[in-house]
């Protein structure tokens, strides 16, 4: 179960501040993360508990929300696109949620019941939806928050009872209002992330520049494409590849890159990513919304590869329109495009410090709960 709990001897009779995620690949977790991170600082803040809401589920289904998902992007995107457009429409889900959810969801209540929260933060739209049934049926009478974790806002997102939303960007802000939202209930503070970000003082300018290769969520085939491309490349240059989890892909990709000999370094899952971030000069990867601000907020530049359809295709678009990222629509391009980035030193270093992004933001006070003031937001 990941359920992590901190607790503070500030201010005891405090705010006592639940955070729900859902582990649908990492970034939901992560803003979670920094949430808690933010909340744990505060002196008005008594204890802060983190809960993964698939993890305290049943097998099948966590196995159908998280593999099933990832097993729909790689074999029929054209479903992932065509069921973020539906779901897209404001307040589609304002009514009860389906009896199998409700099962599920059993534990999530217990646990809210248990921990007696004053304010409750969820960052994925599923404990969101959630929260608005049990506002509504008076289950509990905790201040509730759904923070968005990508760039373009989507209606799964607005529940049909909440006291704030917490935007990536004042565009949704501004979308939601004209909705009829009250200016006072949603703020764009940017996606969450873990404050140690930061673009470094300078590179030593005779190392050849790094490429950053995050797998994604789902590697795949089309990963070890994307390092199989970088092979070619004839500029000198280091790689770090990064899979995450799945031990398969590491292994294919460290047999691939074998031959190249200390030029690659292949890792699984690892927590060095804020360093990383900060040693590398490109980022090669996936424009998921908490790995883009994280590179924004390292000042490091992007090419953008198979976004999934929906709310990756919607971040590269901002990130390209912002001049933080380029995008390959094939594999075949991965070689020539980062290396035109990392030809020279000096055009890695006009990079980074030209593409320093406006996301490099992190949710601190105003996502914690002091600020949320009032009766909830209701629509029906």
């Amino acid at each position: 179960m990941r359920k992590t709990s901190a607790r503070t001897p500030k201010a005891a009779a405090g705010e006592r501040v639940l955070i729900l995620s859902a582990g649908v690949g990492s970034g939901h977790n992560s803003a979670a993360a920094a949430v808690q991170q933010a909340c744990a600082a505060r002196g008005d803040v008594a204890e802060v508990q983190v809960l993964d809401v698939l993890q305290v589920s049943s097998v099948l289904y966590r196995a159908l929300l998280n593999k099933g998902y990832f097993v729909l992007v790689e074999g029929l995107p054209w479903l992932i696109d065509w069921g973020y457009d539906i779901s897209d429409l404001p307040f589609r889900r304002r009514g009860p949620i389906d009896p199998w959810t409700r099962m599920n969801s059993v534990p999530v209540i217990d646990a809210i019941k248990r921990f007696r929260p004053t304010a409750i933060v969820c960052t994925h739209f599923l404990p969101a939806q959630l929260l608005a049934s049990l506002l509504l049926r008076g289950v509990t009478n905790a201040r509730t928050a759904v923070v968005t974790t990508d760039y373009d806002f989507q209606g799964l997102s607005l529940t049909g009872a909440f006291h704030a939303l917490f935007l990536a960007r004042e565009e949704g802000r501004v979308e939601l209002m004209a909705l009829g939202l009250p200016s006072d209930r949603v703020a764009a503070p940017g996606i969450p992330i873990a404050p140690q970000l930061k673009a470094p003082a300078g590179r030593n300018a005779t190392e050849p520049p790094m490429l950053l290769i995050s797998a994604g969520a789902s590697g795949g085939d089309y990963a070890v494409s994307v390092v199989r491309q970088t092979l070619h490349m004839r500029s000198p240059f280091t790689a770090t590849v990064v899979c995450g989890r799945n031990d398969e892909l590491r292994q294919r990709i460290e047999q691939l890159v074998a031959p190249a000999g200390e030029r690659y370094r292949v890792l699984g899952f690892t927590t060095e990513m804020p360093q990383l971030l900060r040693r590398a000069d490109l980022f090669v990867g996936k424009p998921g919304g908490l790995s883009v601000s994280e590179c924004m907020a390292a000042g490091l530049p992007m090419v953008l590869v198979n976004p999934i359809p929906g709310q990756e295709v919607r971040n590269g678009d901002y990130l390209m329109e912002q001049g933080a990222a380029v995008r390959c629509n094939t594999a075949a391009t991965i070689g020539w495009e980062s290396t035109r980035y990392c030809a020279s030193r000096a055009a890695c270093s006009g990079c980074r410090t030209r593409r320093k992004g406006p996301a490099g933001l992190t949710l601190r006070r105003t996502c914690c709960p002091g600020c949320w003031m009032g009766r909830p937001v209701r629509w029906s």
